[in-house]
């Protein structure tokens, strides 16, 4: 393997997978969601047609939470402590990926091996990381948060009430961007050991 090919698509694919992670986690369009329904207005009692369009970001608290856990104070700390520990681990990500950025960088111009297996096991720590974190929110999404009594709720003044969730284009960059990160790591590893084995 040539080096400079491994160095070189190494340096491309660690890029990439910071510039996925910086899309991902910077943008609101985790969870996106449609309400459909036709509802009273309450005044004259006119049925109208609504139609409602949801979006989340990572931060930010998920639309639903405030109407169906409001009177349940010791859920939402567990909210809170739950949305707050998967946040470490993506600053946690964030530093580890910049730091395996800065090794990288000052293992090209000395050739050391040292620093490119370091810098490798720290991208490989990020997309760890990072994996953690979309495992985190989509058990957040499926298990915890209360979708059924939401709709149930809904349809006391909107009979015919429906909700559509799904996953949106920032959650995917997520994904894209640990693969990237884990590849590359794997090639700074790969380029670590040949130059170790070429010194002797």
């Amino acid at each position: 393997m040539k080096l400079s090919v491994g160095i070189f698509f190494g340096g491309l694919f660690g890029a990439l997978g910071i510039l996925f992670f910086l899309v991902a986690f910077g943008t609101d369009y985790w969870l996106l969601a449609t309400e459909v329904g036709t509802c009273s207005d309450g005044l004259n009692e006119t049925m109208e047609e609504k139609i409602i369009f949801h979006h989340e970001g990572f931060f930010w608290r998920c639309w639903f939470d405030g109407k169906i856990h409001n009177n349940h104070n010791s859920m939402w700390k567990f909210w809170y402590i739950y949305r707050s520990f998967w946040s470490v681990l993506m600053l946690l990500g964030v530093v580890t990926v910049i730091v395996a950025s800065f090794l990288i960088i000052c293992a090209a111009p000395f050739g050391s091996h040292v620093l490119y297996k370091v810098g490798g096991g720290f991208f490989i720590t990020a997309g760890i990381l990072f994996t953690l974190v979309v495992v985190l929110y989509v058990i957040w999404v499926q298990a915890m948060a209360d979708l059924k009594n939401y709709v149930i709720t809904k349809k006391m003044d909107c009979p015919d009430f429906s909700l559509y969730v799904r996953y949106g284009w920032s959650f995917i960059l997520a994904p894209v961007g640990i693969f990237f990160a884990m590849f590359s790591g794997m090639l700074f590893l790969l380029v670590g050991r040949t130059i170790y084995l070429h010194s002797d």
